[in-house]
């Protein structure tokens, strides 16, 4: 089997907050080197049961944060920015699971480095069904049939996956205490249940199914505030909601909606406060 692999930074145990998980701050390096070892233990593991290929998706800020000179060497890593489908590059009907590593809770929810893509975004919603980047991320896998076996990152990531997905694996490696403060397993601990996780997810594969996007869905984004708004509506075909900080977007599919979210919200990062 294929597995697919998407590596974000924020749910890595051992990381409280925006020190370790931006390049330009003291302890991005010693995040990155942890994110690279939580990594190694899932691919590994995932070899040792049954796996015959691991596609490993850097998908954090820039998304060249894993260190390729310590990832297990049977791993291929898909590496840098720009990417059409960032988060969920290279995902296709060719994988026969998903695992997600270092994920975080949605924007405006209780976890730790809490967002959903920017912090200029307090919600995503599918036609009714507010999702973060763990739940888009799984609809795209479940248009290509790819069931999301595991979810790995903080308490609150593990919560958002089991509402989202019937018999997922999680593995919570840290308790958010507040946005910027976790209880955290040591990075030893933290690996034992990655790869007890892991060899439960892939033994128990067969039940759990893919989250299955509905037909031509709809895209809304709230923003925080009226300017970011202005920006991501002027992609063609959005509009504002009146009244509101929400953009709309008719989509044809959940793809289109995922690149839809993505200009969106570059545009929408192009707002000033001054």
């Amino acid at each position: 089997m294929k597995l697919y692999m998407s590596v974000d930074m924020e749910g890595i145990s051992g990381l409280p907050d925006d020190t370790f998980v931006d390049s330009s701050k003291l302890n991005y390096e010693r995040g990155r080197a942890i994110m690279t070892d939580e990594a190694n233990y899932v691919i590994e593991e995932a070899f040792n049961n049954g796996c015959s290929e691991v596609l490993v998706n850097d998908s954090h800020s820039k998304m060249n944060n894993l260190l390729i000179e310590r990832l297990h060497p049977e791993a291929q890593l898909i590496s840098g920015d720009v990417k059409p489908f960032s988060m969920v590059q290279g995902l296709d009907d060719t994988c026969g699971g998903a695992i997600f590593l270092g994920y975080h809770a949605r924007a405006s929810m209780k976890g730790v480095m809490s967002h959903s893509m920017i912090f200029g975004v307090r919600h995503f919603y599918i036609n009714d069904q507010a999702v973060g980047e763990l739940g888009f991320n799984a609809y795209v896998a479940g248009y290509y049939g790819v069931p999301v076996l595991m979810v790995a990152g903080d308490k609150q990531a593990a919560l958002e996956a089991e509402e989202l997905i019937p018999n997922v694996a999680t593995a919570a490696v840290k308790e958010t205490i507040s946005r910027s403060a976790v209880k955290c397993l040591t990075p030893e601990k933290a690996g034992r249940l990655l790869k007890e996780q892991t060899a439960f997810a892939l033994r128990n594969k067969d039940k759990i199914k893919p989250l299955t996007p509905p037909d031509r869905p709809v895209l809304s984004i709230e923003f925080a505030n009226y300017g970011q708004a202005e920006w991501a509506n002027l992609m063609p075909g959005t509009d504002i909601k009146p009244g509101t900080t929400i953009v709309r977007y008719e989509a044809k599919d959940i793809l289109e909606a995922y690149q839809a979210m993505l200009v969106m919200t570059e545009l929408a990062m192009r707002t000033t406060f001054s």
